[in-house]
């Protein structure tokens, strides 16, 4: 949700055409230390990679797994929203001592769900597999997406067990509840689940953040703009809500006037510092 490009019709008569604008080159990454490592191999898909960057030092550093937004049509783990990219994201984490893994996942147009947060998982999985030799914390891992990301990074929280399990999500102005969208039949969501949500609620709960919200929940800290055009605020602070009543952690700050990817905010690096200062405090180094 997080870019917008012209795209080809989602229920074309005919072979679809390739963007017409594309995306910009993204922003250099110079801080990555593994790249292009496979999670996982879909048979008749495109293998599954993230990207890991490492701070300096022996570790066992704690985790951030980054998920990246765009309707869960467009994206991809190399591209930050533009109003993130400038203020050194991945620098931040990096400079507190946090890795960061930047991950993919089957966009709609793929497969549907839950094919996304399979992938997901698959990340969280495999990092936890070779946390020894990448010199990370099984202990500590967060996720942190942003939009369509925040709802993968929600569902992963709450979902996940064993091998999968995250201990604190950092949700920013994520989709987390998929009921309160219109009903659209070629809407993101729609997409996403195969048909309209209306016509199949049972089956969009079982992804749907806000109707997954348990007691044994990680800490979550939810960010959203007071002014966002494409999720309401209301999702953040309704799911929000929802968690405290369950007994669980959940921060939340609202940013005034801003609107999706925290546009027309001045201060998004403090955002970011907001976030690893949440992840430092439910997650301390041991």
């Amino acid at each position: 949700m997080a870019l917008r490009t012209e795209r080809a019709d989602p229920f074309p008569d005919h072979e679809p055409e390739a963007s017409v604008t594309g995306y910009p080159p993204p922003e250099p990454r110079p801080t990555v230390t593994y790249t292009n490592c496979t999670v996982a191999v879909v048979p008749g898909f495109r293998p599954l990679h993230l990207d890991l960057h490492l701070p300096p030092g022996d570790g066992p550093f704690p985790v951030l797994l980054w998920v990246h937004g765009g309707g869960w049509l467009e994206g991809s783990r190399v591209g930050l929203p533009a109003t993130v990219a400038p203020h050194r994201f991945h620098q931040r984490f990096l400079d507190r001592g946090w890795a960061v893994a930047d991950v993919d996942y089957r966009l709609a147009l793929e497969a549907p769900y839950p094919a996304q947060l399979l992938d997901v998982q698959s990340a969280v999985r495999w990092l936890r597999l070779y946390a020894g030799e990448l010199r990370l914390d099984p202990a500590r891992f967060a996720a942190l997406g942003e939009s369509a990301g925040g709802h993968l990074a929600a569902v992963a929280g709450l979902t996940g067990t064993g091998d999968t399990a995250v201990q604190a999500v950092v949700n920013w102005y994520g989709a987390v509840d998929l009921f309160a969208f219109a009903d659209a039949p070629g809407s993101p969501e729609a997409l996403l689940f195969g048909g309209q949500v209306g016509g199949r609620r049972e089956f969009v709960a079982f992804g749907n953040p806000l109707s997954r919200v348990h007691a044994g929940a990680p800490p979550f800290l939810t960010m959203h703009g007071t002014a966002d055009q494409i999720v309401a605020v209301t999702q953040g602070q309704a799911f929000t809500e929802a968690l405290r009543a369950a007994g669980v952690r959940a921060d939340l700050v609202l940013v005034p006037g801003a609107d999706h990817c925290f546009e027309g905010h001045d201060d998004i690096g403090g955002l970011i510092e907001q976030s690893i200062d949440f992840l430092d405090e439910v997650l301390p180094r041991r």
